[in-house]
């Protein structure tokens, strides 16, 4: 994991390479890695899609095997790493030497640390000019408050880097370039180098002790009785225990640096037994249950993620926690109680599938044809369900208009979007009633491009699309207690309903959704009607009052209510919900938010006046301005997303072309009353409202 072009591809290349998987270097520019398979991939050389694949490595005398996930680095396919992580047991964290801790790193680490994940650090680049891997150290320390302990440091750096100095084993190691870093020699530390290597081997052992208590009287005593055993087992407690990052470097593209990296990956990040297992709910209550990541355990597995293949159709990709799951076998989907059968199993290598008869604890596996499934679905054994933790992914926030160019195009373009859906859950696929237009939404200007790609070449769709739409919220500003009431006769049995509620804005510490409060008394409303008058507001939130928009919070106090024994039913109490909302909306004073980017650009000094001028321009607010490790200036702003659209274009020119920056979605903020009207009467909402 890691900020776009730190080179995670390029290190799982050569991971590839040394552990026998495949026998040329597949190389990012010029579209030949293995991890990098869609045809989008290779054309713009970043990575679009996290690709898996299952290797094995040789470390002291043990064979282990090692589940691969390359993620990508760029802030639009933020979801990619979100459910890579949560199936994992541990990360390898890389870092540009001369980029160091970059937005997305940050993004990225948190990420990490949400789902509890052991972390090794790999500081690549080393070989390029600017390359500072102590620099790097410090920033992680600074940063992302990391706990980082070298435990190799490089023999020269830029130019003139040659090797690590290893300090567990207090030896330099050197790799042979005629065969691509295959073969390497260990030698003795250099003698200019002995006095550093030893101050930083003194950093490692007070760092590990912490974690050991024989390595501390060994270390207060005599240090130089500790042997590398204890050193390793001391450093393997504090990465699991998430307390210590040890950190290795390299440059991946000159093939110096890997084999250390995956021998420090056997032995300091956790295999599923040190994770310890896993825990589920029970489904349909608060109550824990536990399984160990053995094979004779009941199964319990996380459908975390879903591909389209074209010839394979529908892959669902799965971690197994515990038990196995077998070719031929039934498993069963905790969320819609349903048993489907598992026909065929495959083991992942990048896009290609291998057949296997199982998948046992611990494994990540693909299977193919299960009807009803969805992103963090629990599939586990019928006769012990239980429902794991899923995955949160962020709403999107920009949408564009498509259609297909020849009308014949129309139901390809639905079920192309469909699949795709289905596919990425921060991608989405929403027709306007009004204009009957298709409005697609993500995560960025990059991530629709893609998708749009994607329709041309994998479902032949050619599409017109309009332009970029920022995804706006409604909120309301006041609080209103309403009294609504719903009749209907038609002859026979009616509908009836009353509902006295107060709706307002929710608490300030509310995460976002409907906060429903029942403050009824008595019996004038029967608790069953609760549920459907609260599903009433929920789909009623779906779209607001001023330009249907989606609210992303709100209030709503059930007072009292009336019902009626004959004509009542929870079809009008879901009804009048909705009606109540509406009407209460316009009285509470509607309002819109948009969404607020935090934006970082890295630029030369000389240009750092005309940066912030055009980010005041653009409404922006500058929160801070440092300076990188490097000696470039960098500015941090939150700016809102309507006016960033173009924005890459528009800094390479006011720079030049000599400035960088990174953008992710902060938070959605209130629309001014000018701003609100603007926007609504543009997308043809009811501007009497603001």
């Amino acid at each position: 994991m890691a900020h776009i072009g730190a080179g995670k591809t390029t290190t799982s290349e050569r991971i590839l390479y040394y552990t026998g998987l495949t026998h040329k270097i597949g190389e990012v520019h010029d579209g030949s890695a293995t991890m990098d398979w869609m045809v989008q991939e290779q054309e713009r050389g970043i990575t679009i899609t996290s690709a898996a694949v299952t290797t094995h490595w040789k470390w002291q005398e043990n064979t282990y095997k090692i589940n691969l996930i390359d993620t990508p680095g760029h802030v639009d396919f933020t979801a990619e790493v979100e459910r890579s992580l949560r199936v994992l047991d541990g990360a390898v964290a890389v870092f540009c030497a001369v980029g160091g801790v970059q937005p997305q790193s940050e993004t990225v680490w948190h990420q990490a640390s949400k789902y509890g994940v052991p972390r090794l650090g790999y500081v690549n680049k080393m070989d390029r000019s600017g390359a500072d891997f102590f620099g790097v150290i410090t920033q992680m320390q600074e940063i992302l408050k990391a706990n980082a302990c070298p435990i190799e440091i490089p023999i020269g750096q830029e130019e003139s880097f040659k090797g690590v100095i290893d300090l567990i084993k207090m030896k330099a190691i050197y790799w042979r370039d005629e065969s691509l870093g295959a073969e390497y020699t260990i030698e003795d530390i250099p003698a200019d180098q002995a006095d550093e290597a030893q101050q930083w081997r003194d950093n490692l052992l007070e760092k590990a002790a912490d974690f050991d208590e024989e390595l501390m009287e060994k270390y207060l005593e005599d240090p130089s009785t500790i042997t590398e055993a204890e050193i390793l087992k001391a450093v393997r407690k504090g990465c699991i225990s998430q307390k210590l990052v040890p950190v290795v470097c390299g440059t991946s593209f000159r093939n110096k640096g890997v084999q250390p990296l995956l021998d420090y990956v056997c032995a300091f990040l956790p295999s599923p037994i040190d994770c310890g297992g896993v825990d589920g709910f029970l489904p349909g209550t608060d109550e824990l249950t536990h399984r160990d990541p053995r094979s004779d355990e009941k199964t319990a597995a996380l459908a975390f993620k879903i591909a389209v293949d074209p010839y394979v159709g529908r892959l669902i990709f799965f971690r197994v926690y515990s038990g196995k799951v077998t070719a031929g076998s039934y498993i069963f989907n905790t969320r819609s109680g349903k048993k489907e059968r598992v026909s065929r199993l495959f083991q992942m290598y990048s896009k290609k599938q291998i057949q296997v008869d199982e998948v046992a604890a611990g494994d990540i596996g693909a299977v193919v044809a299960l009807k009803d499934i969805r992103t963090g679905d629990t599939l586990c054994d019928e006769t012990a369900p239980l429902v794991l933790e899923s995955m949160d992914f962020p709403d999107p926030v920009i949408s564009i208009a498509v259609e297909p160019k020849t009308e014949k195009d129309m139901s390809k373009l639905s079920d192309g979007l469909a699949r795709l859906a289905e596919e990425d859950p921060t991608f989405t696929v929403k027709v306007d009633e009004e204009s009957g237009q298709t409005l697609i939404s993500g995560m960025g200007e990059l991530h629709l491009d893609i998708i749009i790609d994607r329709l041309k070449r994998e479902f032949g769709v050619e599409c017109n699309q309009g332009r970029p739409q920022v995804s706006y919220k409604e909120s309301i500003s006041q609080t209103v207690q309403l009294r609504e009431e719903y009749k209907k006769q038609t002859g026979g049995k009616g509908h009836y309903a009353c509902i006295v509620v107060e709706i307002g804005p929710a608490d300030p510490d509310w995460k976002g959704g409907l906060q429903f409060i029942d403050a009824t008394k008595g019996e004038a409303l029967p608790k069953t009607y609760l549920p459907a008058i609260e599903k009433g507001f929920i789909n009623a939130m779906k779209n607001g009052v001023l330009m249907g928009a989606p609210m992303d919070s709100l209030k709503v106090t059930v007072l009292d209510g009336k019902y009626h024994p004959v004509d009542s039913d929870a079809l009008s109490f879901e009804v009048c919900a909705t009606n109540a909302f509406r009407n209460a909306c316009v009285k509470a004073g509607p309002g819109l938010t948009e969404p607020i980017m935090a934006l970082e650009v890295v630029t030369p000094e000389e240009s750092m006046g005309n940066v912030i001028g055009d980010l005041n321009k653009r409404r922006g607010q500058v929160e801070g301005m440092e300076t990188n490790h490097s000696g470039a200036k960098v500015v941090k702003a939150h700016v809102p997303l309507a006016e960033m659209f173009g924005y890459v274009t528009s800094l390479r020119t006011i720079t030049s072309g000599r400035a960088t920056s990174s953008m992710s979605y902060e938070r959605h903020a209130e629309v001014s009353k000018a701003l609100a009207r603007q926007v609504v009467e543009e997308q043809g909402g009811n501007v009497s409202l603001l």
